[in-house]
């Protein structure tokens, strides 16, 4: 079947931009008056969102749903892989975990994962105008041709155009996207409708002979050259952002590990930006630094990132900030480490067993086999008792003494995580606890800074939607664009004159 309001973008390389230019076109288009969806038909990540329908999707998948104007839904992204280790993954189907599979078992599952992936891509076709469907990776991975339906795989079944996008800031643009069309079979090239170069800086004219090589060498437009935008913030897919933002005299210094299993690290984007927060991730094999707060992020594996955390120093260097009067907030997974035991007797996440945790909070936690889903809201049982919101993705059930100090109050009368009796601990199950202006100023008042800027993350997010959209519309062709979608009301509004943005 032909669905003529439907385009997919595809990369060189994984974060070669496809997640940002989904984001960026859905944008646009909804501005411009558009029912647009976001559509991801595969993918693999440890960020992931609680949807409307109560089910999980990646991150980058929410964001984009934010940029189309809409609620994120499971039917975003059917198949989400999350890994818990080089081999295995979770494997969510719909927004629920279905199984834990290797590798080569997933790949004997694919053809159900596929049947779910046209079963939501069916539905989001009949209600809204245009779909954006964001590939994974990229369709030039020889081993994983065989059932894909992540790339070229889905785009075949259902027959849809793709445009093409690398990124120039690593080099070698040109060779990336010759090759990636010369890796593709005369069906899958024939579907390829132009480029887009991504995170371009510098004189344009000095690319133009390049382009037009390009041009003449593929017989495909350049559709766009979009410049590096410099601080833009939308919330990551997967790699951890490595850019430190520029910054006056930071009052707070904060420090979290990178677990090799970290998941919703974006739960630390509010201080990673915030001016007054001098914030560092620490790797493997770093030194930790001396710090005012230390954050332990989520884990999909909480025990095996435990002990990393351990061979790493982490468990000393924790006890000697304590005694220096630091504080820790502890989130999800990092909420786990801290208790006194952690059991996992179905081996959810590894081998069946249980291991000592941290033992700075008196709980234990259990994992099983149902995992926790909600949206949530409520408040800090800090002074003022801020408002939070955010959500739970855990299979962890906790339950002990300290448990008795909670640290939040949820708006369904529920008490969430633990405040220890020295006010020294936060531990919670809410992913986004930073990110309400109100509780990430009594969070910081907490840890020391007691006038705290306020920052407001959903106004950035959207104002770098806003200003992302805006570098689509000044640096792509629109009419070519809209030739790649074929007829239908994505085409139609490419083709008019920009008009004012929606309120």
């Amino acid at each position: 079947m032909r669905q003529a309001h439907t385009l997919m973008v595809q990369g060189t390389t994984s974060d070669a931009g496809k997640s940002t230019l989904v984001a960026g076109l859905a944008r646009l288009l909804w501005r411009r008056g558009v029912r647009v969806v976001p559509f991801k038909p595969q993918n693999m990540a440890l960020n992931s969102a609680v949807t409307v329908d109560g089910g999980e999707i990646g991150r980058a998948q929410a964001l984009q749903a934010v940029a189309a104007g809409l609620e994120p839904h499971t039917d975003m992204n059917p198949v989400l892989l999350k890994p818990s280790t080089d081999i295995g993954a979770q494997v969510i189907i719909h927004g629920r975990a279905v199984a834990q599979l290797s590798a080569r078992d997933y790949h004997e599952y694919k053809p159900r994962a596929m049947a779910a992936v046209l079963e939501s891509y069916g539905r989001l076709t009949e209600q809204y105008e245009a779909v954006l469907v964001e590939g994974a990776g990229s369709p030039a991975e020889i081993n994983l041709r065989d059932r894909d339906i992540a790339n070229m795989g889905f785009a075949e079944e259902v027959d849809c155009p793709v445009i093409l996008i690398a990124d120039i800031d690593r080099g070698g643009v040109f060779a990336h996207l010759v090759g990636t069309l010369d890796l593709l079979s005369p069906s899958e090239q024939a579907r390829v409708k132009g480029f887009v170069i991504n995170r371009f800086r510098g004189d344009i004219g000095l690319l133009q002979s390049g382009l037009d090589w390009l041009e003449e060498r593929t017989g495909r437009p350049v559709l766009g050259v979009l410049p590096y935008l410099h601080g833009l913030f939308l919330d990551a897919e997967d790699g951890l952002a490595d850019a430190r933002a520029e910054k006056g005299e930071a009052r707070l210094r904060v420090v979290a590990p990178v677990y090799p299993r970290i998941s919703n690290h974006t739960d630390l984007d509010a201080l990673r930006l915030h001016p007054q927060v001098d914030f560092s991730w620490v790797g493997p094999g770093q030194a930790i630094p001396p710090a005012d707060l230390i954050v332990l992020p989520g884990s999909k594996a909480v025990q095996a990132d435990l002990a990393w955390l351990r061979k790493q120093g982490w468990d000393d260097a924790i006890k000697r900030h304590l005694r220096y009067g630091g504080k820790i907030v502890a989130i999800c997974g990092g909420y786990q480490m801290l208790g006194t035991q952690l059991h996992d007797p179905l081996g959810l996440e590894g081998a069946p067993g249980s291991i000592d945790g941290l033992g700075l909070l008196d709980l234990e936690t259990v994992l099983e086999a149902e995992k926790q889903l909600h949206n949530i809201t409520g408040t800090l049982a800090l002074p003022g008792h801020a408002p939070v919101s955010g959500y739970e993705i855990h299979m962890g059930i906790t339950r002990g003494p300290a448990l008795e100090h909670p640290s939040t109050l949820l708006a369904d009368g529920r008490p969430d995580g633990a405040l220890s009796d020295d006010g020294q601990i936060l531990g919670s199950y809410l992913h986004g606890l930073f990110d309400h202006p109100d509780a990430l100023a009594a969070l910081l008042a907490w840890a020391g800074v007691t006038d705290a800027e306020r920052i407001d993350l959903s106004a950035r997010r959207q104002a770098d939607l806003e200003r992302l959209a805006d570098s689509i519309e000044a640096h792509m062709d629109l009419p070519r664009l809209a030739d790649c979608f074929g007829p239908g009301a994505a085409a139609d509004a490419l083709r008019a004159p920009s008009i004012d943005k929606l309120a």
